[in-house]
């Protein structure tokens, strides 16, 4: 939309009316609607007067505010379907992502190493350092993927750890 760099704080506006005005995946609805409960008017129908514009400038002004009041009423409907759609979108990118997801099989009692992503200043080994550490006992396993981990001398880590960190280690 610009030629050089400069000129993008004077094109934000016309982004932002993008946005607001385009349909939404997951409510399928405008955000503009959702907030203010009817459809904005775009600059072009102004110029060249759509059958909306032309229906609204010859109501009443008594029937136009009743038919405001009745569509702001039904806003809420609106804004409920759109929080079931929403709800329901995200269900279908759950399940699209838990495909992918791959049990990682660890028990309690197992042996597992944990990821080391500690980042010291300098370490001397550089590239060549350890990406693992352990091996450590899974002391209980806890809801929503957290771990107790102990080590072999029977030390409880303060400090759960995720599973995503854990790989299970075969002696």
């Amino acid at each position: 939309m610009s030629d050089n760099y400069k000129e993008w704080p004077e094109k934000i506006p016309f982004a932002l009316w993008g946005y607001r005005t385009s349909i939404r995946t997951a409510t399928r609805a405008t955000p503009y609607y959702l907030v203010y409960g009817m459809e904005a008017v775009q600059p072009v129908e102004l110029e060249v007067p759509s059958l909306r514009i032309l229906l609204e400038s010859q109501v009443p002004e008594a029937d136009w505010v009743q038919a405001r009041y009745d569509s702001l009423v039904l806003l809420n409907k609106r804004r409920l379907n759109a929080l079931y759609h929403v709800q329901l979108y995200q269900k279908r990118i759950e399940r699209a992502f838990n495909k992918k997801v791959k049990p990682r099989g660890i028990n309690e009692g197992d042996l597992v190493l944990k990821s080391v992503r500690a980042l010291l200043p300098v370490d001397p080994r550089g590239k060549f350092k350890p990406n693992w550490a352990g091996p450590y006992l899974v002391k209980k396993i806890l809801t929503g993927g957290a771990v107790r981990l102990t080590d072999l001398d029977g030390n409880d880590f303060s400090n759960p750890t995720n599973l995503d960190q854990l790989k299970k280690y075969y002696p």
